[in-house]
């Protein structure tokens, strides 16, 4: 959190509630030594992890598994200049369990483009940020020009 930028800091538990209302995210990653970010449907467990589900074979698979990432979803009211975002950091890794992996093509996030070979992907939730801006006014009751 940037201190004193206008936005109102969002706790752990109030951030976390948040990430499970909504279903899209992004996946910030290392590619080529460059930052990557992708769009991607994901889940939220009970414990604050973030599941997504993707090709076996895919470049985020072998971009991610083993690397710390960072995750970010948000809700945004354009019209009223106010909205929510929320990043997780932590490590991912392909869960390699079959027994897990079984439970979660049950239970887990659904692919928006089946694969014939799907793994899921954690990311731990070492690091919770969020932050929220309401109605178009700063902390400082200062309105935004509309």
């Amino acid at each position: 959190m940037y201190r004193n930028d206008g936005f109102r800091e969002l706790h752990r538990r109030e951030s976390l509630r948040r990430l499970a209302g909504v279903t899209v995210g992004r996946i910030v990653h290392t590619r080529d030594a460059l930052p990557a970010v992708l769009p991607v449907n994901y889940l939220l467990e009970d414990n604050g992890a973030v599941l997504l589900r993707t090709s076996a074979s895919s470049e985020l698979v072998r971009a991610v598994d083993g690397a710390v990432v960072a995750f970010e979803a948000d809700e945004v009211d354009t019209a009223a200049h106010s909205g929510w975002s929320v990043v997780v950091t932590g490590l991912a890794s392909v869960v390699t369990d079959p027994d897990e992996h079984e439970r979660l093509v049950r239970t887990g996030p659904r692919s928006w483009v089946p694969w014939p070979v799907e793994v899921f992907v954690r990311i731990q939730p070492d690091l919770v940020t969020g932050r929220e801006l309401v109605g178009g006014r700063t902390l400082y009751g200062v309105n935004l020009p509309s």
